[in-house]
């Protein structure tokens, strides 16, 4: 099993798609990397010689920002704001969407589940 990154790619997919399993890296950069690296895209990972997989390390690592250092990075990014107080931390801060979405409805995701009404809350004592 070849790990890059400090993560293990599964083996038995094509290798452009086992890297996109490092954080930081998509189809794109995936693809870019291995042109640099001077393979093929579709080779599986279970036929990687040692050589090869370390062409795609050497690769990665002059081009940087992959796994613990860019998960750092973006913190260290997300405390900045908070700690400047802008609008963006401000939002990060209240775990709100910070890209202009709208509130009143959806964001479910970031907001998290529905906090029940007073109404429901009378009916809940009524039952019991």
């Amino acid at each position: 099993m070849a790990r890059i990154a400090g993560v293990d790619l599964p083996r038995h997919k094509r290798t452009e798609i086992a890297l996109t399993y490092i954080y930081g890296i998509g189809r794109s950069r995936a693809l870019s990397v291995l042109g640099k690296a001077g393979l093929e895209p579709g080779k599986k990972v279970q036929d990687l010689t040692e050589d090869e997989v370390n062409h795609i390390r050497k690769v990665l690592e002059a081009e940087g920002g992959v796994e613990g250092d860019l998960r750092k990075e973006i913190s260290m990014n997300v405390k900045r704001l908070i700690e400047i107080g802008s609008y963006r931390g401000s939002r990060h801060r209240r775990s709100l969407p910070v890209r202009g979405q709208r509130t009143h409805t959806n964001a479910r995701t970031r907001k998290g589940p529905r906090r029940g009404t007073v109404a429901n809350k009378k009916k809940a004592t009524a039952k019991t």
